[in-house]
Formats: C-alpha cells, structure tokens, sequence
C-alpha cells in the first residue's frame, strides 16, 4: 500500500452483465509549494516525489536558477494535504519576496506565479541542441521506452508520466502524476538532482503539448519534445524560439514533426 493510489469498490458492465470488484485510482492531494514559511501556489498533484517537484517547479517557474539556490527542503503532510517547505538562500529569497503571491492551480494546470500577460508569453533562450540528431527508430524507442515504465499508470490509467532519453538513447529517469505540468516538473527536479543536463536529449510525453510545457522543456535544455498527442499553436511557436524540435501524435507506426525538422534523420 502507497500514498499514490488506493483501492476502491465499483461495479464493471461488461458484455451486457454487471460485475462488482476493485479498481486502483489514482491519489490527487493539495500540495501547497511554501518558500520561506509563506506559500507561493498550491498545486493539485499526486503526493510522490514531492523533493523532485518542489525542485523542478521551483526552477521551470524561475523561483530559483539552480538547485542549489535552495539550501533546505521540509515534505510535512497533514489531514489537508501536505505542505513543500522548501528554504532559500538569502539572495534568492528576496528577489522572491518581490513577486510573491498566491495561485492555487486545479489538477496542476495553469501558469503559476505569472504577473502579466508578457510573462505568460515568456521566452527562454534558444538549447543549446548542438549537432543533435534522431532517426524515426529512435523516437520509437523512445515512446516504447516511456510506455514501459509507468507502473501508477498501469494500476490507475489515470497518470500522466514525463520521461527523459540522453543523447545515446537512455532512458534516464521517469515521473508520474495525475496533472501532466507536474509530471514534468517532478522530472526536471529529479534530473536536477542526479545533475543530469538535459542539453542533446529529449522530454518525452504522455500528454497533449501546451505552451507551458515547451517553457518547462526549455528550463531543462531539452533539444527534442516527444508527446503522444498534438501541441497548440502557441506551442509551436514558443518550440521554434527556444530551438526545440516538437514530435507529436507519436504512435507505434508513426509520427509528426511539427518545428525543427531537420533534426530527424528521415531518410533511409
């Protein structure tokens, strides 16, 4: 028995007869993100990995610049939910103290702690992608990879996962939740943990691409995005300004590339 899921009674109608049983669902809990002992968001999400995305959603949301900048992190959890104390440096402390304010972000949706409409448009310096090339077989791969390792997903069916691949074709680490942005940030922290750079890799999803996650995917340094759905347009746009190469509706027999083609060796 873990904190992520629990099981619960339902009654299945399958070919024509009710069946009764059990079914794992997935946990979604208040996660309030609290910096310095005043909160920042609070955030609906899964309660595993909770260092892992207190330290991704502190660096995709610009809170902090490196992991370091966090000198301390608290996971308290109480009949309401669980609080991430997490503790900052001096200096990044009060850079935050001049922005802080309250979001709360249902299912982990939304852009927290933006100020203004510029700020929800915010670009990130173009990766650093290098020479970094792919072929069809390898985006495959990567997909099967993802597919492979998502055991919350498997009990529930109602996880979202982000996964990171090297350069060399790894897959490095895995993260699940109920919300698809904290999937993703609870990669980045873990990442940021194991000082992997994500320069020449590539995210890879189970969600639809929005812009947010292309902003999180550039924090990371990530070269290449690969989702199982299709992106929005302001995805697309925000892809081809950071320099990422966008793969989407990636199925087994095929995909799209929607910005940055040239980096997917097509030919034979």
């Amino acid at each position: 028995m873990n904190n992520w899921s629990q099981s619960a009674a339902r009654t299945a109608w399958r070919n024509g007869a009710a069946i009764p049983g059990q079914r794992e669902v997935v946990e979604e809990t208040p996660i309030a993100l609290v910096y310095n002992a005043s909160t920042y968001a609070v955030m609906m999400a899964t309660p595993a990995d909770l260092e892992d995305f207190a330290i991704g959603f502190s660096l995709t949301e610009g809170v902090i610049s490196a992991a370091c900048d966090i000198t301390d992190i608290e996971i308290v959890t109480s009949e309401l939910g669980v609080e991430a104390r997490i503790w900052l440096d001096e200096a990044r402390a009060a850079g935050l103290a001049e922005r802080r304010r309250r979001v709360a972000g249902p299912t982990g949706c939304g852009l927290c702690g933006v100020e203004s409409l510029e700020a929800a448009h915010r670009p990130r310096a173009p990766v650093a992608a290098g020479d970094a090339r792919v072929t069809p077989n390898q985006i495959l791969r990567a997909l099967t990879a993802l597919t492979g390792a998502q055991p919350l997903n498997d009990a529930t069916r109602a996880a979202h996962a982000a996964g990171f691949v090297d350069a060399s074709g790894e897959l490095v680490a895995v993260r699940e939740d109920v919300g698809r942005h904290n999937a993703l940030d609870k990669l980045v922290g873990a990442l940021a943990r194991q000082g992997v750079a994500g320069s020449g890799g590539a995210v890879v999803l189970t969600s639809r691409v929005s812009v947010e996650m292309v902003q999180k995917s550039a924090v990371l340094g990530a070269a290449f995005v690969i989702a199982v759905s299709a992106p929005t347009a302001l995805a697309l746009r925000m892809a081809h300004a950071a320099g990422i190469t966008l793969v989407g509706v990636t199925r087994d027999d095929g995909f799209e590339v929607f910005t940055h083609p040239e980096r997917v060796v097509m030919s034979p």
